[in-house]
C-alpha cells in the first residue's frame, strides 16, 4: 500500500469511527435520560402511592458506567477532554505537536491498563455466576459486559487515532496532529457555539 493509500484508509476508518461514536453517544445520553424519567417516577409513585418501583438506585448506577465508557470515544474524537495548557499556549508549533502525541499515548495506556481490569472484573462475575446484593439480584456480567464493550471500543479509537497521528508527525504534518489531538482553542469553541446558535436560530 502506497503512502496516499495508507493515509486514506486511516482517514476513512477514523471517519467511520467518528460515526460510530457518534451513534453511540446518542445512545448513552438516550439511557441517562431512561435512567433519569425511571428515577422521576419511582420517587412519584413512593410519594402519591405510597409503593416503590424497586432498583432505581441499582440501574442508574449501571446506566451512568455504561453511559461513561461509550461517551469516551466521541468526546475525545471531538477533543472535549480537559488538558492543563498554562506553558502550553505559549510554546513552540512543534513542541506542541509532540505534547500533543505524547499526551494521546499517555491516554491510550491508561485506558487500555483499565479496560484489561475491567475485562477481568466481568470475567470474574460471568465464572462465578455473580449477582447484586439487591432484590434485583442483577447478574453482573451483564452491565459489566455492556460496560467492557465501551471501553474496548474506547481502545479501538484511540489506536486509529494514535495510528494517523503517528503517522502524521513522521511526515512533518502538524496541521493533521493539531486538528486530531491538540486541545480545543477559545477560538474554536466560540465558533462552534455560533454555529450552534445558527442552527438553532434557523430552525426556527
Amino acid at each position: 500500500m502506497t503512502t496516499t493509500g495508507k493515509q486514506n484508509f486511516l482517514d476513512t476508518a477514523l471517519h467511520w469511527a467518528h460515526c460510530l461514536s457518534r451513534f453511540a453517544i446518542w445512545a448513552a445520553g438516550a439511557l441517562t435520560l431512561i435512567s433519569a424519567l425511571y428515577i422521576t417516577v419511582n420517587v412519584l409513585f413512593r410519594k402519591l402511592a405510597g409503593f416503590s418501583l424497586g432498583g432505581s438506585d441499582e440501574l442508574s448506577g449501571y446506566a451512568f458506567a455504561i453511559s461513561i465508557s461509550w461517551a469516551l470515544s466521541f468526546a475525545t474524537l471531538e477533543r472535549a477532554n480537559i488538558r492543563i495548557d498554562a506553558l502550553y499556549q505559549v510554546l513552540p508549533t512543534r513542541l506542541c505537536a509532540i505534547l500533543d502525541w505524547v499526551a494521546l499515548v499517555a491516554l491510550a495506556v491508561f485506558i487500555a491498563y483499565i479496560t484489561r481490569y475491567a475485562a477481568d472484573v466481568a470475567h470474574t462475575s460471568w465464572v462465578r455466576g455473580s449477582t447484586a446484593n439487591t432484590t434485583l439480584g442483577t447478574p453482573l456480567w451483564i452491565p459489566q459486559l455492556i460496560w467492557l464493550i465501551g471501553l474496548i471500543w474506547f481502545c479501538i479509537v484511540l489506536a486509529l487515532m494514535l495510528l494517523r497521528s503517528t503517522w502524521a508527525l513522521v511526515t512533518g504534518d502538524l496541521a493533521t496532529i493539531s486538528q486530531m489531538a491538540r486541545i480545543r482553542s477559545t477560538q474554536e469553541e466560540a465558533a462552534d457555539e455560533a454555529e450552534e446558535g445558527r442552527k438553532m436560530v434557523e430552525g426556527a
